[in-house]
């Protein structure tokens, strides 16, 4: 898999050049850079904060003081994850980026219906966007100004319920648009997101969201996975009885109906968006400026060992750490700068698996992100485990990630790639979630 767009320079060629001209610093090796940013906290934070020129309305007093854990991180800044994924909203969109594209297992079977139906689709990109960026008509694809636009209005309708910093938003959701705005909304306004998957059961959920007292639950009724439809209405009504916290349910449905039969109260997903059509409105939508370590995202434990441990990410330390990941480390570019023109970021993941949260944060960055929702091995009447290179092929993905269990099933299954479609846009292999085999490494890096 060799991409066919320009070469680029790697992104940690990038911030040592950066280093040189703009602190006067050089390192013989990788080695030495590595040793550096270890061992000289201040300097090698200070320098992703200004590399990345971070905002705040107020300066951070110093970067670190104290020992970890008790170590206090850049006192006296404000910041707000979802402030700095729309910092990128207007140029991505000017470049005719999108910010992200979404299949799932009906949309890319329709996909691939029409592209061997025969010539493609018009492209459904903004204007200025090249031939790469050219999305089949068939599958969700989601401009800045909408996502931007959506994410307002959620937020202010989570205000007008009630919902003030600190109050903990809970989500059952697949790996959609709607999961990435629930979340974006509710950081925005000072909320703490929680996400459950819909492949969860009752008892899984509970265990976990009633830790935390969540006033607002968004939850969909219905998800499809493996080519059948599961019906998750009566979890939610067991999560509202378990949950007395809760002031406020959104249910995410495929259909406008809701369930009145329901034993609670609810909106539905599409009238809590009504702020979206009032533009005006949601123009005037800023983020909360808020204090670097307040609390951003709720994840857990696996709860092998008694019930799973609720683990609280702040907002600075999250957005500051996934930039130096995702960019320096992972070498995932902006979308719309030229060095990096066109990067599409996948890595796939359900909404249960910290990578969910890992495959959002490229929008910091403003890197268009890609998301699957479905079973990546096809059904179980038909397995395919050329699902996943195919959704690749189709929308264009740069980088690739997956679990390392999702790489040996597809040598297990004895995949050509080279059937797959159009994978020269793939210049890079993520894994994670396991350690990879020698021989699943061999298989991926020769194909």
């Amino acid at each position: 898999m060799t991409a066919n767009h320009p070469p680029h320079i790697p992104q940690i060629r990038l911030y040592q050049q950066w280093l040189q001209s703009e602190r006067g610093m050089q390192f013989e090796s990788y080695a030495a850079l590595h040793q550096w940013s270890v061992t000289d906290l201040p300097a090698f934070w200070q320098s992703i904060w200004d590399y990345f020129d971070l905002q705040s309305p107020t300066p951070h007093q110093f970067v670190v003081e104290g020992q970890m854990p008790a170590a206090k991180w850049f006192e006296g800044a404000q910041v707000n994850y979802a402030a700095q994924v729309f910092r990128h909203a207007e140029a991505a969109h000017a470049a005719g980026m999108p910010a992200i594209i979404s299949h799932d297992e009906s949309s890319l079977a329709n996909a691939m219906s029409v592209r061997s139906a025969g010539p493609p689709q018009a492209s459904t990109a903004p204007s200025g966007g090249s031939a790469l960026h050219e999305v089949s008509s068939v599958g969700a694809y989601m401009s800045w100004p909408e996502l931007r636009g959506q994410v307002a209005a959620l937020a202010l309708h989570l205000q007008a319920q009630g919902v003030q910093p600190g109050d903990r938003v809970a989500a059952y959701l697949p790996n959609i648009p709607e999961a990435i705005i629930a979340f974006l909304a509710t950081v925005s306004i000072g909320g703490v997101w929680s996400i459950c998957a819909p492949d969860m059961g009752t008892a899984a959920v509970l265990d976990r969201f009633q830790q935390i007292e969540p006033t607002v639950l968004i939850a969909t009724d219905s998800v499809t996975y493996g080519g059948k439809s599961i019906d998750r209405s009566a979890v939610i009504e067991e999560l509202y009885a378990g949950l007395p916290s809760l002031q406020h349910v959104i249910i995410h449905s495929k259909s406008d109906a809701i369930n009145s039969g329901a034993a609670y109260a609810c909106t539905h997903w599409a009238k809590a968006l009504i702020d979206a059509k009032n533009k005006d409105k949601t123009a005037l939508f800023e983020p909360l400026w808020l204090p670097f370590d307040h609390p951003l995202w709720i994840v857990y434990s696996s709860g092998t060992t008694g019930l799973p441990k609720p683990i609280v990410h702040g907002h600075g330390g999250t957005l500051i750490v996934a930039l130096a990941l995702k960019v320096l480390h992972n070498d995932i570019g902006c979308s719309y700068l030229p060095n990096s023109f066109g990067e599409r970021y996948h890595w796939y993941s359900s909404t249960g698996w910290v990578m969910w949260n890992a495959q959002v944060s490229g929008l910091l960055n403003g890197t268009t992100c890609v998301t699957f929702d479905g079973n990546p091995g096809g059904t179980k009447e038909k397995p395919d485990w050329t699902t996943l290179w195919r959704f690749a092929a189709n929308t264009g993905v740069t980088f690739f990630g997956a679990g390392a269990a999702f790489y040996a099933n597809c040598m297990k299954a004895g995949v050509d790639l080279s059937t797959c479609g159009d994978l020269t846009n793939v210049r890079a292999l993520g894994s994670t979630g396991s350690p990879l085999s020698v021989e699943a490494q061999q298989w991926g890096t020769s194909q």
